[in-house]
């Protein structure tokens, strides 16, 4: 038995869908695990902003792909650029109060420090 073109876009377009639900799922799964396991406020916070950006864009993707032409669909594009404005917007808003407050991060190497030593990373910051 023969299938139609309009049955193969369905089945294209489910396999799609499933797997950017699939890769936002695990994305976030992936940020909450680097969240709990990350030293300090900001690398846990870069953990959280850009898996959360990712994880809901796939999966915000994802589910418009199975929604079709409707007006959920148009919903949750709509959704889908409030998250992409709004997750980085915020996530860099948390890192200048973390900052401006006085949390500093856990560093290697603290590049302010060695610039005093050297004059070649003084002259790359500068």
């Amino acid at each position: 038995m023969t299938r139609g073109p309009f049955e193969m876009m369905s089945v294209g377009a489910d396999i799609l869908s499933w797997g950017l639900i699939i890769l936002g799922a695990v994305s976030m799964l992936v940020g909450g695990i680097g969240v709990l396991r990350f030293p300090d406020v900001y690398s846990r916070m870069h953990a959280a902003s850009i898996t959360d950006t990712l994880g809901a864009g796939a999966l915000l993707l994802g589910l418009t792909i199975q929604a079709g032409v409707t007006l959920v669909a148009v919903k949750l594009i709509m959704m889908l650029a409030f998250f992409f404005f709004t997750g980085p917007t915020s996530s860099f808003s948390l890192a200048h109060a973390a900052l401006s407050s006085g949390v500093e991060p856990i560093l290697d190497s603290d590049l302010r420090e060695d610039s005093e030593k050297d004059p070649e990373i003084k002259e790359k910051l500068s």
